[in-house]
């Protein structure tokens, strides 16, 4: 007579083992990790500003997703394990990519990372699938710490990936994990997020926005799409904007400088003004997070520059020991930082955080 425990045992296997196994995983799925502001359609996730991402932990041999670009621009990096292995280009065929094959069987994490900034289009990422015999993994505790940035072509990675002296606007060239602020989430395990767009100002931008008009944005091409920011609440906050408003306010026959200042240039009280007034709608949001008012690295922190005086100014009118004023080294080199400015930026933005914040 088979003993009691063995057959309760053989039934318990058995069913276990008739359990289906979830191989296709939609975008809403409880397991995946995103991180970034997310829009959620019915059928997909919008991944839209620079550096959101998906990721998900799995077991098996292999892992594709299936997505769709509205636009031709766009790149992401897939991440396998923590290491970069390859580029793709999304196509606004709706299609499934191959992010990994021929693996080792064991655990693996994947994650599709956006390269590019919001004004090359948004992408619709329907759900992962793992190749049969895999299977999902719940996903890990969430980081713990958190970061936020706000920033312009520098903060997005513009160029970062073109060694040309060409400079171009193209996203083939911009790589959004490669920039300062993405390093130095990761230095930190930190979650992170990204509002940036290149060519943005606090008074004056090279295309009709500012930041104080696109900050709280869910959609940052619609206006009546309000980010809740209660989703979200970073520990620090890096702020690093006026390269484009020192250029743009000496330019009285530009198209914004007229649109916004008319015929007369903004005096530096006016300038300051509106920055701190900035810096209060994000202190407003976040009443405890550390605030970095950073600057740099290029020419608007060169030696003579007025611009890190005008974020001083507006830091010290603050009257908050939280907020905090940082300037990178001007770069002394033509065009956008590279990777490996951006990578010296993180290094020196890693080392003010460790010296001066407790997170």
């Amino acid at each position: 007579m088979m003993n009691k425990y063995l057959v309760l045992s053989v039934l318990l296997y058995a069913v276990y083992s008739c359990q289906p196994v979830e191989t296709d995983i939609n975008f809403d799925h409880k397991q995946l990790t995103y991180e970034g502001r997310i829009l959620y359609a019915d059928t997909a996730a919008v991944l839209s500003w620079p550096g959101t991402s998906v990721s998900m932990q799995f077991e098996g041999t292999g892992v594709s997703a299936m997505l769709q670009d509205l636009d031709t621009a766009n790149y992401y990096n897939v991440i396998l394990d923590g290491e970069v292995i390859s580029k793709i280009h999304t196509d606004t065929l709706k299609q499934a990519y191959v992010l990994a094959s021929g693996l080792e069987k064991g655990k693996h994490t994947i994650q599709v990372f956006k390269r590019t900034e919001w004004d090359k289009g948004k992408t619709l990422f329907y759900g992962f699938e793992i190749e049969e015999g895999g299977q999902l993994l719940p996903a890990p505790k969430p980081k713990k710490r958190k970061i936020e940035f706000y920033g312009n072509s520098i903060t997005c990675g513009y160029g970062n990936e073109d060694y040309s002296e060409q400079d171009r606007w193209f996203g083939y060239f911009q790589n959004n994990y490669q920039t300062y602020g993405a390093i130095t989430a990761r230095h930190f395990n930190a979650q992170y997020h990204c509002i940036g767009k290149s060519g943005i100002g606090v008074t004056v931008s090279w295309f009709p926005m500012i930041m104080s008009e696109m900050y709280n944005r869910l959609d940052a091409t619609d206006s009546t799409s309000v980010w809740d920011f209660n989703q979200y609440t970073p520990d620090v906050v890096v702020v690093n904007l006026f390269q484009n408003d020192s250029w743009i306010v000496t330019r009285p026959d530009n198209e914004q400088f007229i649109n916004r200042f008319g015929d007369t240039a903004p005096d530096e009280a006016a300038i300051v003004s509106a920055y701190k007034e900035f810096i209060s709608a994000l202190r407003s949001q976040y009443p405890k997070a550390a605030i970095i008012c950073a600057l740099g690295n290029m020419d608007a922190t060169r030696e003579g520059s007025a611009w890190p005086g005008y974020v001083t100014s507006a830091a010290e009118q603050m009257n908050d020991s939280n907020v905090f004023t940082y300037f990178f080294p001007f770069k002394n080199t033509g065009g956008h930082p590279k990777v490996e400015e951006q990578q010296a930026m993180a290094d020196a933005l890693i080392a003010f955080i460790e010296e001066h914040i407790n997170w």
